[in-house]
């Protein structure tokens, strides 16, 4: 039990829930993938940033640790099947994405495969019950249509979800822009977790706080050589698990775009633009230790090697409510400070 009230099953590795998959059923999971060239060498540290494990717990070898989903998890969720899921949209990003709303950096027009950053954990304020705020990543190929595959991973605030208001750490992934396929987490069976340490879903801790300490987790996202599979490392050489590359139609081969960024919904209560915040629930401009960050923004190219971004482009769809700023140094590499309040004078 951690101290959130999370309850943590230790599930032997091969009975979770991606092994139900009929490509997987029987199989072993894979054996360790190549790491990409220009990273540190892998640290055996594994940080502490989970509530479960600050009392030095963990599940034992051969089983993998994941959060009960509880029956009031199930009846907080529109229904059954959309449990876990999420709701389909149009994910084009313009303006009359189903309440949707983005602060965000992307590259496109290479080939990709793989990339990591390090984001600013923060526990921004979610107004109602069916809206998240969330700070992730996306590996993405395909078109805008109903081909879209994604791989996602960040931390999310989602009452629905998991009934609180705690940052956690999630994987989402879909393969046909969020209609049949895909779920958040270990909720269906996709993602195969390797670490026996690391629950996804679980709270982040500690998290930042305005003009204060500031906190952030490094993710990398990458496609193994060898054998084709999408693959998510958590701090400094920690492997979670990994995508079998069969989930999917485009990301079998490469991704087309990757994006960094935020993301709310704006259920428009009442009438008015939500207060969910993003990120901090400040600005851009207000900078460190008062706006969330993204910063070491990097992509994978064709052969492994860890590569800066060449072309970062950043984008606000309503930047009135939450906007971003991108920037370059030294010590930070790519960066962009991203997030906002939600409902303002300017954004009613």
């Amino acid at each position: 039990m951690s101290p959130v009230g999370d309850l943590i099953d230790c599930v032997l590795s091969h009975q979770q829930p991606a092994f139900d998959h009929p490509q997987l059923k029987g199989q072993k999971p894979s054996e360790p993938p190549e790491r990409p060239k220009g990273l540190d060498p892998a640290g055996m540290v594994t940080e502490n940033f989970q509530l479960w494990g600050l009392s030095g717990e963990a599940c034992p070898e051969g089983t993998i640790p994941i959060r009960r989903t509880t029956e009031q998890d199930m009846l907080r969720a529109s229904s059954i099947r959309r449990f876990g899921r999420k709701l389909r949209r149009h994910v084009r990003r313009d303006t009359n994405s189903n309440g949707h709303e983005h602060a965000v950096g992307y590259v496109t027009g290479e080939q990709y495969y793989g990339a990591k950053a390090s984001i600013n954990v923060w526990a921004p304020r979610v107004s109602s019950q069916y809206e998240f705020s969330l700070s992730q990543m996306w590996v993405i190929s395909g078109s805008f249509g109903d081909d879209l595959n994604t791989i996602e991973a960040g931390w999310q605030v989602s009452p629905e979800l998991y009934g609180d208001n705690y940052p956690r750490f999630f994987t989402y992934w879909t393969s046909d822009a969020y209609q049949a396929t895909g779920c958040y987490n270990l909720l269906c069976s996709g993602f195969v977790q390797t670490n026996n340490r690391v629950a996804i879903g679980a709270a982040i801790s500690p998290t930042s706080s305005y003009s204060g300490g500031q906190f952030d987790i490094s993710l990398l996202v990458w496609k193994d050589p060898k054998h084709g599979n999408w693959w998510l490392e958590f701090g400094n050489g920690v492997l979670v698990g990994y995508w079998p590359s069969f989930l999917f139609t485009h990301l079998r081969d490469h991704a087309s775009m990757v994006q960094f960024g935020g993301e709310i919904v704006n259920s428009m209560p009442s009438g008015f633009h939500t207060s969910t915040q993003m990120g901090s629930g400040h600005f851009a401009g207000e900078g460190f230790g008062k706006a969330s960050y993204f910063r070491n923004l990097q992509v994978v190219d064709w052969d492994n090697n860890l590569l800066p971004l060449s072309n970062l482009r950043v984008l606000a769809d309503h930047p009135n409510c939450y906007d971003i700023q991108g920037g370059i140094n030294r010590v930070w590499g790519n960066y962009f400070y991203y997030g906002g309040p939600g409902r303002n004078v300017r954004c009613p």
